[in-house]
């Protein structure tokens, strides 16, 4: 005889089925598992057994194969427990034959027999409900788990309480979804006193999706201005907030099945590894940039990163995914985040200018800026100076603007795009990432922007990409503007903030005069 029950192996943030199977074979008295799982899973059989102790009930005397199929999938994480102790309980008789059939099971257990909670709930939820499966899950899982909407869930307290429910001695009643928050508070707009042109630059970013990057000397409100993004951008819809906490799940961040819709903001420190940024590591987990899937990654000091590690931010900027490459497994994590970085000009922090100035100029601003590679600040499409605030600026009032409004420019930039979006027949929301037909659609320029930004392109070596990410970024001024059409003003803003060294208020140079000789 064979116990069953199913479970599910995390490929990314998707789950992938595993089915548990249990028999009891002639042999050397043992509990063994096999399926390709890692130490965690190896463990599981002592963890089972303690779990049976602690009920009073003695693993039986012979060998107990488990076996965890498909066997060539990779198994990570202690969630096994709960599936191979039910599996191994339908065997022994202790639960009704048929009772596992139609359930999947997820959980660690604990010695004395209790269900812990482990991560990714919700993803398990959403493919048990995709194989019209119910979920066994941790109790503590249980509002995690009722995100996944039309699946039964039955949270479980401890092993017992599992077996009461299936004889008939006890009902567990199904679990409601945890709250959906807000946020907390957000950092004002108005707090930072001076530094219009950054802001401006700010607003745009918020409105188009856009990468942005701050370059000025310490103390210029350079970090102050990026923490206050978040609270320009909208909330998440209802997919994106499916989507990030799936990846929250995943990574064991959602607390007692409590979703937030404020956007992600993730802001890791320069010492971070490839690994902690991309994701990956022994046991394969989401990285920042995934952890910032439709939200923002902030990246302060940014020369200061390892080199390899902000090259490895080139591929996910363009694809919006990260794929993990293990010897025997691809895991993809999806990256969809908008980067805003900051930096000093130099690694004294003031670039020659002002007081304090670097000695060394113009030799250490070029050393220390070149740790940064021109691709990927090709994909950063506004580039802003942000100067030191002089007295006159902090003795002033605060600004008569501040997060509010801009916020309110920023939903109706957005809500522009979506028609636009929706009415050319274009999957993509932001400008950020239109391409092809819908870029030629949406952001042609008139004929005087047109012309401007080709001889941009020529006198200031703009590579396709800069092309491409130049009319993307003077769509998004002019819909801040309400202009149905980028007109040459607005790809002037647009070259500007590309920082290519082109002035665009130059006349362009007259052709030579024929000469008949």
């Amino acid at each position: 005889m064979v116990g069953r029950v199913v479970t599910v192996a995390f490929d990314g943030v998707d789950a992938r089925r595993v089915d548990v199977e249990v028999q009891l074979a002639s042999g050397t008295v043992a509990l063994v598992v096999v399926g390709l799982g890692d130490k965690a899973v190896a463990e599981s059989k002592e963890r089972v057994r303690a779990a049976f102790a602690g009920l009073g009930l003695a693993l039986p005397p012979k060998r107990v194969i488990a076996s965890l199929a498909p066997a060539d999938l990779p198994k990570e994480g202690s969630h096994y427990d709960l599936p191979i102790a039910l599996a191994l309980m339908g065997v022994m008789g202790v639960l009704p034959p048929d009772a596992l059939a139609g359930w999947m099971a997820f959980g660690e257990l604990g010695l004395d027999g209790s269900i812990a909670p482990t991560a990714g709930a919700l993803p398990a939820a959403v493919a048990a409900a995709s194989m019209g499966l119910g979920l066994i899950c941790p109790e503590a899982s249980g509002p995690e788990a009722a995100w996944a909407g039309e699946v039964n869930v039955l949270p479980a307290r401890s092993l017992i309480s599992v077996v009461n429910h299936f004889r008939g001695s006890q009902v567990m009643s199904a679990p409601k979804p945890g709250p959906v928050l807000d946020g907390g508070p957000v950092p004002d707009l108005r707090d930072v006193k001076g530094q219009e042109q950054a802001k401006r630059a700010l607003e745009i970013a918020a409105a188009g999706g856009h990468n942005l990057l701050f370059l000025g000397p310490p103390g210029s409100g350079k970090s102050m201005l990026a923490q206050r993004l978040p609270g320009l951008l909208p909330p998440l819809s209802p997919r994106e907030l499916l989507e990030t906490s799936m990846i929250q799940s995943v990574a064991g961040l959602i607390a007692k099945g409590a979703l937030t819709r404020a956007r992600p903001f993730r802001a890791p420190h320069h010492s971070a590894s490839m690994a902690a940024l991309t994701g990956g590591g022994l046991k394969v987990k989401p990285g920042e940039i995934s952890l910032a899937h439709h939200g923002v990654l902030f990246l302060d000091e940014l020369p200061e990163f390892s080199p390899q590690v902000l090259d490895s931010l080139r591929q996910p900027l363009e694809t919006g995914e990260v794929i993990v490459a293990r010897a025997n497994a691809h895991v993809r994590y999806p990256a969809r985040f908008q980067l805003v970085a900051a930096m000093n000009p130099c690694r004294c922090g003031y670039g020659g200018a002002g007081r304090g100035h670097c000695g060394k100029a113009p030799k250490c601003q070029r050393d220390y800026q070149g740790r940064i590679s021109g691709p990927l600040l090709d994909r950063i499409d506004l580039q802003v100076e942000v100067p030191p605030v002089t007295a006159a600026d902090l003795a002033l009032p605060p600004p008569a603007e501040g997060t509010a409004e801009s916020a309110a420019r920023v939903a109706q930039a957005r809500t522009l795009q979506a028609e636009r979006a929706e009415a050319i027949g274009s999957p993509e929301r932001l400008n950020a990432r239109l391409e092809g037909r819908a870029l030629e659609a949406a952001a042609m320029p008139d004929a005087p922007g047109k012309a401007l930004l080709a001889r941009a392109a020529e006198a200031a070596g703009l590579t396709a990409r800069g092309w491409t990410r130049t009319l993307r970024l003077a769509r998004t001024i002019a819909d801040l503007d309400g202009s149905e059409i980028v007109r040459r003003v607005h790809v002037a803003e647009a070259l500007i903030y590309r920082r290519t060294g082109f002035d665009p208020a130059e006349p362009a140079p007259r052709a030579p005069a024929f000469d008949p000789a």
